[in-house]
């Protein structure tokens, strides 16, 4: 396995991390410890010709330069995942947060948490105004999530201010489409939008982020404001390297899988030894045969959207398939099941759909966390998050910044200028 991480994140959990419900430790999963009989290698993918069985692949630490090094494989699988979508937008790239890893879930609560001790110990009013106001862009699972947890744990965090209350603080949720969770139910979706404007969330349904440019935030309905916070979580592309390779890739730049998880050749076909799946890969939602997978076109057959319920049932039907094909036995076609999908929106709050229909408020709430902690892939990881959520119920949320571990060097450089 080559992973530039040595570790497995399990990513819906991101939104209770950043509000401090979940030590950030406990959703990732060592893969060394995971997959004893494999070889791990710390290492980015640069380049994969298949047609030569050969991948190239780079060593060097962040910031380092090496030569890749060449590596012979005799079956390739691809999942490299998504990497998130970002836009030409002014300003984005200097003040924009991203929501797709520990690291920047970290980060941001970190952020967050000091934008209250600046708003606290500053006399400016505009500066006051700009650190109380956060911008989420995308209102995705991802955005919906991390919007309702940190508003949920800044409301809580105020109590703690003799200078802040809750009505200071501003919400903002830029969504291009006209609804939010575009990937469930109108009616789910309507009653978390009810909710979030309700906690005086303002959500502003078809619009964009034109500029953000020196931290004012323009958007395409006219409004102008001020923030020093912009958390973009605007959907996810295929990883870049993808373009790299010599497979066949879709108009988006995802793998053209055929429903057996197959990697398809030009002609349709599939690629003898190449398969892929999760957020990378292009496998029609409908797995109706060959005629249809044949095709791949997205303007033909509707594909599976990336997410991790899909990428999870995928991974358990590339294995199967796999070990069936080195046996010589039939391939199973994927068959997307209907998803059982929820999310927290705070402490017990949250909307989920099951089989039955649709559950709100801290019944979601509940069956949210025990799909999740059934879900985790390690009894050891399990263990710890119940830990967490216990310990959370019975001792009063942590709002302590750390803002300064992301620099540890910060302290000691600065003895150095003194000198």
């Amino acid at each position: 396995m080559v992973e530039p991480q040595p570790y497995l994140t399990y990513h819906p959990l991101l939104a209770e991390v950043a509000a401090g419900s979940i030590d950030p430790r406990h959703v990732v999963v060592p893969l060394r410890r995971l997959l004893p009989h494999c070889r791990v290698l710390t290492a980015r993918v640069t380049r994969i010709e298949h047609a030569a069985r050969r991948a190239w692949i780079d060593t060097a630490a962040r910031g380092e330069h090496s030569a890749p090094a060449e590596l012979a494989y005799d079956l390739l699988v691809l999942a490299p995942g998504a990497v998130s979508r970002t836009a030409p937008v002014p300003g984005l790239a200097e003040h924009g947060l991203g929501f797709a890893t520990v690291g920047e879930a970290v980060s941001l609560r970190n952020h967050v948490l000091e934008q209250l001790d600046l708003a606290s110990s500053t006399r400016e009013p505009a500066l006051r105004q700009a650190a109380l106001t956060f911008v989420f862009v995308g209102a995705g699972y991802a955005g919906v999530g991390a919007t309702a947890e940190l508003e949920d744990m800044a409301r809580h965090a105020v109590k703690g201010y003799h200078n802040l209350a809750v009505e200071d603080l501003r919400w903002v949720l830029v969504e291009a489409t006209d609804r939010i969770l575009p990937e469930e139910s109108p009616e789910l979706a309507a009653h978390t939008l009810a909710e979030l404007r309700d906690r005086s969330v303002d959500v502003r349904l078809g619009t964009t982020l034109d500029s953000a440019a020196d931290r004012v935030m323009t958007l395409s309905d006219g409004s102008r404001f001020a923030a020093r916070t912009l958390v973009w979580t605007a959907g996810v592309r295929p990883a870049p390297f993808l373009r790299e390779t010599d497979l066949p890739l879709d108009a988006v730049g995802r793998v053209r899988c055929l429903p057996t998880l197959q990697i398809a050749g030009s002609d349709g076909a599939p690629l003898p030894d190449a398969w892929a799946a999760g957020d990378c890969a292009a496998v029609p939602a409908s797995a109706v045969g060959t005629p249809v997978a044949r095709t791949a076109d997205p303007a033909v057959v509707e594909l599976c959207a990336p997410n991790a319920q899909h990428a999870t049932a995928q991974a358990e039907l590339l294995a199967a398939n796999i070990a069936a094909g080195l046996a010589g036995r039939p391939q199973q076609p994927y068959r997307p099941a209907r998803q059982d999908c929820s999310t927290s929106l705070g402490l017990r709050r949250g909307v989920a759909r099951t089989k039955r229909g649709h559950l709100t408020g801290r019944r979601a709430w509940w069956l949210h966390r025990a799909r999740h902690l059934q879900r985790l892939p390690s009894l050891d990881r399990r263990v710890r998050v119940l830990a967490d959520w216990l310990l959370g119920g019975l001792f009063n949320r942590e709002v302590v910044s750390l803002g300064s571990i992301e620099h540890p060097r910060a302290e000691f450089e600065a003895g150095f200028r003194e000198h």
